[in-house]
């Protein structure tokens, strides 16, 4: 039985170092952001589920549509919503997000969204 994975980013505290954006397959630009009401992200960016909930748009792949395909970094870094602000490269969260893709593709099972 795995662990449990303290999801929160709020600081660096188990920030492991050796963890890199450029070393990895983006995972965190497919997941489901959910935008707050301070949040300043152009609208064309954005769309809404079906439950109502306000988030980032995706592409046909799942990609957020803010990511820039060519240099694969985000185009709307200074306006990047706060839940992207706020997840961490290298946290536990991270780590768990990659480790899940990763023992997924093992399994032949495509990336979940979440």
């Amino acid at each position: 039985m795995k662990a449990e994975v303290d999801l929160r980013d709020a600081d660096d505290e188990g920030v492991d170092a050796s963890v890199s954006c450029g070393r990895c397959d983006a995972i965190c630009c497919r997941l489901t952001v959910v935008l707050m009401p301070e949040d300043d992200v152009p609208a064309h960016l954005t769309d809404h589920t079906e439950r109502g909930l306000h988030v980032m748009a995706r592409d046909e792949e799942g990609w957020c549509v803010a990511v820039d395909p060519l240099r694969m970094c985000c185009s709307i870094y200074d306006q990047r919503p706060s839940v992207c602000r706020k997840f961490a490269m290298g946290s536990p969260y991270c780590r768990h997000v990659r480790e899940t893709h990763h023992d997924q593709l093992r399994r032949g099972i495509p990336l979940t969204m979440y």
